[in-house]
């Protein structure tokens, strides 16, 4: 019968389904506790000295390049097909896109995935925040900027050969020396060790990657239907999942979508059960026109540098695609030169 059905109960495709929402809802659940971000990490690193949430996201990464590396090399997962190493890149848009996606966080006050977070929480800001990254997002993809992107994108994409580079054992020993490295740093310093809540987070923000992959890669594979393997990513599916809302009859929702619910559902119960949900707003007009253009940078520039900082600064990495390193540093750049040029209170 192979992956056809599944004990009886779930066909592969509603496996992905409501595994994507499971993945979700953990991941809101840790990340309303742990406050898990790489913007805030980064902020802590470039304005305040202070390495402690940034060391959460290093294990993170070194947990997912590691888990996801592994089933690649046992051939549990075929990575290849991923969209970070199937499908050629713009030598332009990628790193131009990144970069504003950097700018975009520091506006913004947080990427894609805290935004869901805070909104679950009770913050109206981040729902500003969002509803500015999906139509954004989607200006850039389908809507009136697509044809201008597919343009520029015919004319400077690039296609490497397997999207990565070396074997799989090679990529597998790259991944573990790499993931060692990231958790000494991680673990090296007196202030982290302090700091639980930020480990935690990065732990279980990495096993959620590995598990994305396997779900879609492996457990959710049907020979008759197959997709492509993904994990965490949240530029795309917010806007797949305002257009879900809105067209939602005869349609069903994918894979990003039921992340983006789950997320949502994770926090607010979170929220709830701690007694930290709290309605919050904006304190004055320029300070809303300030997260609007933080969420529309966002949206155009996760776009078109295929993913966030969760999309492409986890799974992307994770997959050692050299379109994903790319990506990585045009939005630590894009965030640096944000912070530095900027007053901004965040």
């Amino acid at each position: 019968m192979g992956n056809a059905q599944l004990s009886g109960a779930l066909t592969p495709a509603e496996l992905v389904l409501w595994g994507g929402f499971a993945i979700g809802l953990v991941f809101g659940v840790s990340g309303q506790i742990t406050g898990f971000c790489l913007a805030r990490g980064l902020r802590g690193h470039w304005r305040d000295g202070d390495d402690t949430a940034l060391r959460g996201f290093a294990v993170a990464l070194a947990i997912a390049l590691a888990g996801t590396q592994w089933l690649g090399y046992a051939g549990i997962v075929t990575l290849s097909k991923s969209m970070y190493l199937a499908n050629p890149f713009s030598w332009l848009l990628l790193p131009v896109g990144a970069f504003v996606f950097g700018c975009g966080m520091v506006l913004a006050n947080g990427c894609g995935a805290r935004a869901l977070v805070l909104l679950g929480q009770g913050n109206l800001r981040s729902f500003v925040v969002l509803i500015c990254l999906g139509i954004a997002a989607y200006m850039t993809l389908t809507g009136i900027v697509a044809p201008l992107r597919t343009a520029l994108q015919q004319v400077s994409s690039v296609q490497i050969e397997g999207g990565s580079f070396g074997t799989p054992g090679l990529r597998l020993a790259t991944a573990c020396v790499a993931g060692v490295a990231l958790l000494a740093w991680a673990l090296r310093a007196r202030g982290t060790r302090a700091a639980p809540r930020d480990l935690a987070g990065g732990v279980v923000a990495g096993l959620l990657v590995v598990a994305g992959w396997l779900l879609t890669g492996r457990l959710g594979q049907d020979e008759f239907d197959p997709i492509a393997p993904a994990s965490l990513s949240f530029v795309a599916p917010v806007g797949e999942s305002i257009q879900y809302l809105m067209i939602a009859t005869g349609v069903k929702p994918g894979f990003g979508v039921m992340i983006v619910a789950g997320v949502l559902a994770g926090a607010g119960a979170s929220a709830l059960l701690r007694r930290r949900f709290r309605l919050e707003g904006f304190s004055a007009p320029q300070e809303m026109l300030r997260y609007m253009a933080g969420g529309a940078l966002m949206g155009v520039g996760g776009t078109l540098a295929m993913g966030c900082s969760i999309g492409q600064g986890l799974t992307g990495l994770s997959t050692l695609s050299v379109s994903s390193i790319v990506a990585a540093a045009g939005i630590l750049a894009g965030n640096a030169w944000a912070l530095h040029r900027t007053r901004i209170s965040l």
